[in-house]
């Protein structure tokens, strides 16, 4: 059985002494079995598995090589070009 415990007139105890799930708008939630989307995701052959650079759900891609040269880069060692988004 769950109780009260209050402190200094605060709750301290488990939110469901005094608090049912609910949405922010403070409607009722609907618990589900598998919360989230379809397909589940508990099972190996539905989960999206990567290990390094290797991926289940990855095409043939070929290692993107091109990019925008990086100024400001001194002495670099590991290289001068930038590849991700520059916005």
């Amino acid at each position: 059985m769950a109780y009260s415990m209050k402190k200094g007139g605060k709750e301290v105890g488990q939110a469901s002494v005094y608090a049912k799930p609910h949405t922010m708008d403070g409607k009722a939630m609907k618990i589900a079995a598998n919360p989230g989307k379809e397909p589940n995701r508990s099972k190996l052959d539905t989960l999206d598995i990567s290990v390094g650079g290797i991926s289940k759900s990855a095409g043939d891609e070929p290692v993107k090589t091109s990019g925008i040269k990086v100024r400001g880069t001194g002495a670099a060692t590991k290289g001068l070009m930038a590849r991700g988004p520059m916005a």
